[in-house]
């Protein structure tokens, strides 16, 4: 089961955040206890008022080559976990996501 899911216009990416990392970079895809793979994501910002989503988007964006407008956190806003719809040509994204898989 891939990390992401192609919707019209995109994808939604599952991603693992953990913020008051060393650097801002996106570290391969992770699996969680229950199976589901997820984007492990390590960021410098602190998760405070909005600081850490913030981050995460600038380095979606960055990372996958597309506006920072294109991406959004659809849900968990708050938590570790999150989703986030990134918008954009989704063959391009999927490649480039997948790629992720050999970073880990």
């Amino acid at each position: 089961m891939a990390c992401y899911r192609v919707v019209p216009g995109g994808v939604v990416l599952a991603v693992r955040l953990t913020p008051r990392a060393s650097r801002d970079v996106v570290d391969g895809i992770g699996r969680l206890s229950d199976g589901r793979e997820v984007a492990v994501v390590h960021i410098r910002a602190v998760p405070s008022e909005g600081a850490a989503n913030n981050s995460l988007v600038a380095l979606l964006a960055k990372t996958l080559r597309v506006p920072k407008s294109a991406v959004s956190i659809v849900a968990g806003g708050a938590a570790r976990l999150k989703q986030v719809r990134i918008d954009g040509d989704t063959k391009a994204l999927s490649a480039m996501i997948d790629a992720w898989q050999h970073l880990s």
